[in-house]
């Protein structure tokens, strides 16, 4: 299964996003009503500059308490985020977020973003491809 049809399988347009300058506050209520891991920080929705995630929010409150919430996403987002294409294949993309150790990933096509894909979302698409695999293999066993 390729990126393009994990999407197309997710049945969601755009990408959740926050603009730059926003507060991290703004942004984990967006996470919070949105009911996802994380946010793109974009100011157009095509072009992101960085991604904020739960864990990054967990993880300076955790440091520094809740005074980060005030603080602007800009300087609590990750800004060096790998991309995926749509032509990528679901394999390749569980195992680039597996060895990087991250569970989102933005689609691109042409340099603009046209979606965001999760490990769920990619373990979904696997189990599926695994279970069609298993069923082709058992009719040839069965002789269908």
């Amino acid at each position: 299964m390729i990126v393009q049809q994990i999407l197309k399988s997710k049945g969601t347009d755009g990408v959740i996003t926050i603009a730059p300058g926003a507060s991290v506050e703004e942004a984990s209520q967006v996470l919070s009503e949105k009911r996802i891991g994380s946010v793109v920080i974009s100011a157009d929705g095509k072009r992101f500059v960085g991604i904020l995630s739960e864990r990054d929010i967990v993880r300076e409150l955790g440091k520094r308490g809740a005074v980060c919430m005030a603080e602007k996403v800009d300087d609590m987002m990750t800004g060096s985020i790998e991309t995926c294409e749509l032509s990528e294949t679901a394999e390749s993309v569980l195992s680039r977020m597996t060895e990087g150790r991250f569970r989102h990933m933005p689609v691109v096509d042409d340099g603009e973003m046209v979606g965001l894909i999760t490990l769920g979302d990619v373990v979904k698409a696997r189990l599926t491809e695994l279970a069609m695999e298993k069923d082709a293999l058992e009719g040839m066993i069965m002789g269908h």
